[in-house]
């Protein structure tokens, strides 16, 4: 046995499910497909998450002498331009994320102190936004790394109560409860519509954070063959606390009545009135857990990606400066950089919407369209590992050549058409989706390009 196996199935059990899993996401994509969703996230953890963590666990047993990353795997199969693109483009999504998370912070703040949603108007939410991530920016310059045991425990909470909130509707049906909205075969039957292929990313998105888990194949005590064993068992345990999540979700509350803003506080609320819990007291619980929750990922994510994707990139595509690490291990410079690029991402949508929900339902697509790239880069270094370099010694693989190939080419097909469908969503205005979807895409991307163009004419130069 190595001396790095020391991490227990159950403790990677429970990893992977508090890493993926997020009720939140249930009561999102119930809003947009009703409990197709269901299905939907079925489909996903068994076809999209399970599948992918052993692409992952491949990638890290092929580069085991090797501190994985992202950047490593793409490298090890694609080459280092291909590499430098996937890694920007974890960065570049984490950009997105933002604009969905800082307007929820509001949200879940006005349930915790008032115990009600406190409405502002789409313009007043990005300059509250853009206020708390000035603050947020400045802190975790400092390395507050304490806020990451606040982030655990409020996730842990909301893991937790969602547990409860299944175990509590499945009795409540168990013991002749009549669901608001029925549940029947032809609701949770899913319509293959251009909505519902856009609405699969807002479900990969849910269903992701594989590549934080495959890392730990070379750490787990027996081997591949209990990670696989394990990750088969979360992916089940996942893919059912999502579905079953979607199907008890109107149970007390109907879909009809849910808002991007206020859903998960009014299920709960639900919840709780037919069991003689006030609704006044389930909205500051419920509200304080999101709010710990959100306040601590905010600052993580505020100061790790761009840690990571400034300190793995190859010396001298950026300048010294933007790279360089204060005391705290964190580069200030880039990021303000990166704070200064996510102002107008903040700013963009919120002109021409009427509301704050369909401000978060614009930018929730756009996080869950732009979170599809990263996976895609890692299938198609993966696609093209098996096709042409099959031969590199690993100790995991993800089944036979014939079989990587096929279970990889599935998902790069169904991962484009819903990457497509989250960039043009039905009945979103074509001006913004030109500027903010494809432009925000297409700008970034090609920018990244040009930097590393750059970067290999100053090496081809030097060598002249």
């Amino acid at each position: 046995m190595s001396e790095r196996a020391r991490i227990g199935k159950f403790a990677l059990l429970s990893m992977t499910i508090a890493a993926v899993f997020n009720f939140r996401n249930v009561v999102n994509n119930n809003i947009e497909i009703g409990m197709a969703s269901a299905t939907g996230f079925l489909f996903a953890t068994l076809f999209y998450f399970t599948p992918f963590v052993f692409i992952i666990a491949e990638f890290v047993s092929l580069n085991k002498d090797s501190e994985s990353g992202v950047y490593q795997w793409v490298k090890s199969s694609l080459g280092p331009k291909w590499a430098f693109l996937a890694a920007y483009s974890y960065w570049f999504v984490n950009l997105f994320y933002f604009t969905s998370l800082l307007p929820s912070i509001l949200v879940y703040a006005s349930y915790t102190f008032f115990g009600y949603e406190y409405v502002f108007s789409p313009v007043t939410v990005s300059i509250l936004s853009i206020i708390i991530f000035t603050i947020s920016t400045w802190v975790s310059t400092k390395g507050a790394s304490w806020i990451g045991h606040i982030t655990s425990i409020g996730s842990s909470l909301m893991l937790a109560t969602s547990i409860i909130f299944i175990v509590l509707c499945g009795g409540a049906l168990l013991g002749g409860v009549e669901p608001v909205t029925p549940i029947t075969m032809e609701r949770v039957t899913p319509n293959l519509n251009w909505k519902f292929m856009g609405t699969m990313a807002w479900i990969f998105f849910a269903a992701g954070g594989s590549e934080s888990i495959g890392v730990y194949i070379n750490d787990l005590k027996g081997g591949s063959k209990a990670f696989v064993r394990t990750i088969i068992l979360a992916g089940l345990t996942i893919g059912a606390l999502y579905s079953l999540g979607s199907l008890f979700v109107n149970v007390f509350t109907p879909r009809e009545e849910l808002t991007y803003t206020s859903g998960i506080f009014q299920v709960f609320a639900g919840l709780g009135t037919h069991f003689g819990i006030s609704a006044k007291f389930i909205y500051h619980f419920i509200g304080l857990v999101m709010l710990s929750s959100a306040l601590g990922a905010l600052m993580i994510w505020t100061s790790a990606p761009v840690k990571v994707f400034f300190s793995e990139i190859p010396e001298g595509i950026f300048g010294k400066e933007t790279v360089k690490l204060n005391e705290h291990g964190i580069p200030v410079r880039a990021t303000w950089i990166q704070f200064f690029i996510v102002i107008p991402l903040l700013l963009i949508p919120c002109f021409g919407v009427k509301d704050i929900n369909q401000l978060l339902g614009i930018i929730i697509n756009m996080t869950a369209a732009t979170a599809l790239m990263p996976p895609l880069f890692i299938m198609l270094a993966y696609f093209n590992l098996r096709l042409h370099k099959d031969h590199l010694e690993r100790s995991f693989r993800m089944g036979s050549r014939t079989f990587g190939l096929a279970v990889t080419g599935m998902l790069l097909v169904i991962f484009s058409i819903a990457f497509v469908a989250a960039i043009f969503p039905e009945g979103q205005n074509i001006v913004l989706t030109l500027i903010y979807n494809v432009g925000g895409v297409v700008v970034f991307l090609g920018w990244a390009l040009w930097k590393y163009n750059k970067y290999e004419k100053s090496i081809a130069n030097t060598e002249k």
